[in-house]
């Protein structure tokens, strides 16, 4: 991976990934549910993260995912997704973190099927807070298999990502 970027080009770069990933984000909105469970998506948006994570490491990624939920919030018009959003991608990201100290290069993509099922804890803990009930948990079998599913792929994504922008920047 090429050394870090600074100044000028460094916020282009956390601007172009923020922008690539809430592109994704809105688009992916636009397909219709998957499945009756509730929050069960594809989740393609946090390729960009992961891949932001390996990169560029954990402030950078903070940086583009923070610009993704907020913008997400605001140009979808469904303000309370900021909440949950934030909650899941807060706790992904911390996951994250612990995660890049533990894989090598070749492992990343099993980073983002772990994410995923933390994202989803996270989003149920943030429902729980918001409708003063335990009982959302009961979706949280049903939710970590679509995270491992979606994450897989995801990471696989991301895996392929970092591997050929690094071909690019060599």
């Amino acid at each position: 991976m090429a050394g870090p970027v600074k100044g000028a080009g460094r916020i282009t770069r956390l601007a172009l990934l923020t922008a690539i990933a809430l592109t994704i984000f809105l688009a992916e909105a636009q397909i219709p549910a998957l499945t009756a469970v509730p929050g069960v998506k594809l989740g393609l948006a946090n390729i960009v993260t992961v891949y932001a994570m390996f990169a560029l490491g954990p402030g950078d990624a903070l940086l583009v995912l923070s610009g993704r939920v907020f913008l997400g919030a605001v140009f979808s018009g469904q303000p309370m997704t900021l909440i949950y959003s934030a909650a899941g991608g807060f706790l992904s990201w911390c996951v994250l973190c612990l995660l890049r100290k533990l894989l090598t290069e070749k492992q990343i993509w099993l980073a983002s099927p772990v994410a995923a099922i933390f994202h989803n804890i996270g989003q149920l803990l943030a429902a729980a807070a918001v409708l003063h009930s335990w009982s959302v948990l009961a979706w949280l079998p049903y939710l970590v298999i679509a995270a491992v599913l979606a994450g897989l792929f995801t990471g696989v994504a991301a895996q392929a990502l970092l591997k050929r922008l690094e071909r690019i920047q060599k």
